[in-house]
């Protein structure tokens, strides 16, 4: 087993935000985390992702516990924030060279490093171009591309396509599962659309006010 989240609750004062969820993911699948807004899925993912700590349960990367060591996740995961974490005044090629440097990527590595995923999110024809003037959608693929540049093991995305067009919608769809199959790359996917979680996943986890309520299996 890669990951597994054990009886992991958070707590803000007296609300109880996740309570006791268990999920696993096995190396090379994609797992989804479905559930409606306020269910609990961005708390969830901020404590396997090691970001908020939580406040019982557990979180195991290879059977060994990582809320004492986070470092040995941190250094093959790779996260896109719901939020768009771009600067705006940049050109998308900038935005990846700085994330790059942050990985230690540096020379020619970087310089290829950040080739490799322009292509891959399809903007190597934008990437001169300031990212205050893309589209939604581009920015959301920008966004995936910064996370991709250190090539992580594991790839946690917390709704990559909010508020986006269903072209875009469908690219970083199919972008996705090409991740998954070119590269075994490991994905957890958060996400209140039914249909990206049936087209992409392995198993589903199915969450509601901080607990999950049902487990769905895909294939």
């Amino acid at each position: 087993m890669m990951l597994e989240a054990v009886e992991l609750t958070k707590h803000f004062k007296q609300t109880k935000a996740v309570d006791r969820v268990n999920l696993y993911l096995e190396q090379g699948e994609i797992v989804g985390l479905l559930g409606p807004n306020g269910a609990g899925k961005s708390t969830t993912i901020s404590m396997i992702s090691t970001l908020i700590p939580p406040t019982s349960g557990d979180v195991r990367f290879h059977n060994e516990s990582i809320i004492k060591e986070p470092a040995k996740l941190r250094n093959v995961l790779g996260i896109v924030p719901q939020e768009i974490a771009l600067y705006s005044d940049l050109s998308a090629k900038e935005n990846l060279r700085f994330f790059g440097r942050i990985h230690r990527l540096s020379g020619a590595e970087l310089n290829k490093k950040v080739d490799e995923v322009l292509a891959l999110i399809g903007l190597t024809d934008r990437q001169n171009d300031l990212v205050k003037h893309f589209s939604g959608g581009m920015k959301r693929r920008l966004n995936i591309g910064a996370a991709l540049l250190h090539e992580p093991k594991l790839l946690i995305m917390d709704e990559p396509t909010v508020g986006i067009d269903p072209q875009s919608r469908n690219y970083i769809l199919e972008t996705v599962k090409r991740l998954n199959q070119e590269k075994q790359m490991t994905v957890l996917y958060t996400s209140h659309y039914m249909e990206e979680v049936e087209f992409l996943c392995d198993r589903i986890y199915i969450m509601d006010k901080g607990c999950i309520i049902a487990v769905s299996y895909t294939h």
